[in-house]
């Protein structure tokens, strides 16, 4: 008997914990054990992190045919229009970006324009010298990594190998993807026109810079991962000009991975200054942030109600998970009870991860989770007042509204009403207005990659109220919920009886 009882419990777990692959857009098969990937995650890139502190290796990827570059606007990525009208992701040769580059090298600059500091032995890496792979010049480079063609633990290159890098380049396999964000430059917009123009226009072309969430529905799994990795990282150096030990201006290190501040240069005169607190042991403020926000549905006892929130920010009917940044001295679980509680006035338990989300507006880290809570229980939104309402629905509403053609459909009126709440003003651009209202629509597998806006569904048409789409991670929560996919074990037993 008892022999029995193990064999069968043995059965459950790897019935309900069985790992695999599965492809990325939250695509998996019957449990909530297997890992997801949403949108913006599944980085296809290996990082190479050990490297990105060797300017010979920066230096000698960048001058690669083969190498590619995400260029960006103030957060807007660079895309091209053909004359058929469809619009592509596009990723540049150093060759048309060099313009933007300035001068070589381009890592490990020294005191003077054209000179190049020597490698760092590995006593500096172990005491963090300042000049590894040093950018004290034009804007900030990001390398994101490489792309392999071949997934080969033996192909993968140490820094030792770099003391010749002509030859340690010859191992090299993939592609590798730098970024820039050309505000940086504050150059005048007819030299940066002048600049593309050159490189990019011909046969029937043209390009145009593009509010990123409206690429979200026809973005391919790469090119929003590595996306992801290359807004949050230009935006993070963007906002990190001053060091916040002394005020002094900071420069860029590692490739783009960590900043330091210019009075750590060795030919920077300190004379009558303290020395800067940065310059001793390790400090968060050098390497980049990632903000983790828990986002989280309640699930009651029955297993057949979700409780869902309606922001004040969000417009008419919208409702979806709640959601709060962790602060200090949280776990994540003590965050998803304390926000619930704050934001809805609902005791939480039970509490269950289900999937992340890199959220790159500018560098968030949406970490989803479920819980159980206790329906008969009162609701209040009274308490922090970030909702305008918040309630239970049953299992067959919200499966009603997915099925419904405009149940996670944004439209322009929407878009417009919210961009006036968040950003205090109308939109005045109806290009990205429209495109940023379609990213928060549902994309449909068999239509083109051009997005094109949902129309105004008529008052007939209109659903009882709305939900995120699947490339938000709210969106995924709650149709995994309605789809069986998670819940708790009675509920999962039950359901696949």
């Amino acid at each position: 008997m008892f022999t029995a009882k193990l064999q069968c419990t043995r059965s459950e777990i790897k019935r309900y914990l069985s790992l695999s692959s599965p492809p990325a857009q939250a695509q998996y098969s019957k449990n909530m054990s297997e890992t997801v990937v949403n949108t913006y995650g599944g980085s296809p890139l290996n990082r190479l992190s050990w490297l990105r502190t060797s300017h010979a290796f920066l230096n000698a990827v960048v001058a690669l045919p083969s190498t590619r570059w995400m260029l960006l606007n103030s957060g807007q990525p660079l895309m091209i229009k053909s004359d058929a009208g469809d619009q592509s992701f596009n990723y540049l040769t150093t060759q048309k970006v060099k313009p933007f580059l300035g001068p070589e090298p381009y890592f490990g600059q020294g005191q003077n324009p054209g000179e190049l500091v020597p490698e760092a032995v590995e006593e500096e890496h172990n005491r963090h010298s300042p000049l590894l792979a040093v950018r004290h010049r034009g804007a900030p480079i990001v390398f994101l990594g490489l792309h392999e063609t071949e997934h080969d633990a033996n192909s993968a290159l140490p820094s030792s190998e770099f003391t010749n890098p002509e030859i340690a380049i010859q191992k090299l396999n993939g592609t590798a993807y730098f970024a820039m964000d050309i505000a940086e430059l504050g150059l005048p917009e007819t030299e940066v026109k002048q600049i593309l123009d050159g490189a990019l226009l011909g046969n029937g072309r043209s390009y145009s810079w593009v509010e990123p969430r409206s690429l979200m529905s026809s973005m391919d799994s790469f090119t929003a991962a590595v996306f992801a990795n290359a807004r949050s990282m230009v935006d993070w150096n963007f906002r990190n000009k001053f060091c916040p030990g002394c005020g002094s201006p900071t420069y860029s290190m590692w490739a783009g991975w960590k900043i330091a501040c210019t009075s750590l240069l060795p030919w920077t005169d300190n004379t009558g200054r303290k020395p800067c607190p940065s310059g001793k042991g390790l400090h968060n403020y050098t390497h980049p942030r990632t903000d983790p926000v828990v986002i989280m549905i309640a699930i009651d006892e029955t297993g057949d109600k979700v409780l869902l929130g309606r922001g004040r920010r969000f417009p008419g009917k919208f409702y979806s998970a709640l959601a709060g940044f962790i602060e200090p001295g949280e776990s994540f679980e003590d965050s998803v009870a304390r926000e619930m509680w704050e934001e809805a006035g609902v005791h939480v338990w039970n509490v269950k991860y289900h999937s992340g989300q890199p959220w790159p507006y500018p560098a968030s880290l949406m970490v989803g989770f479920y819980a159980r809570a206790d329906s008969s229980k009162p609701i209040r939104v009274d308490l922090d007042n970030e909702l305008a309402d918040a309630r239970w629905f049953t299992r067959d509403e919200v499966r009603a509204v997915l099925d419904h053609k405009a149940g996670t459909t944004f439209r322009k009126s929407d878009f417009k009403r919210m961009n006036e709440i968040v950003e205090g003003k109308a939109t005045e651009d109806k290009t990205n207005a429209e495109m940023a209202a379609q990213a928060l629509s549902p994309a449909d597998p068999g239509a083109a990659s051009k997005p094109v806006l949902q129309r105004e569904p008529t008052d007939d048409e209109e659903p009882p109220f709305r939900l995120p789409p699947l490339t938000a991670i709210a969106g995924v929560l709650i149709r995994d919920w309605v789809d069986g996919k998670i819940g708790f074990k009675n509920e999962l037993l039950k359901g696949n009886l």
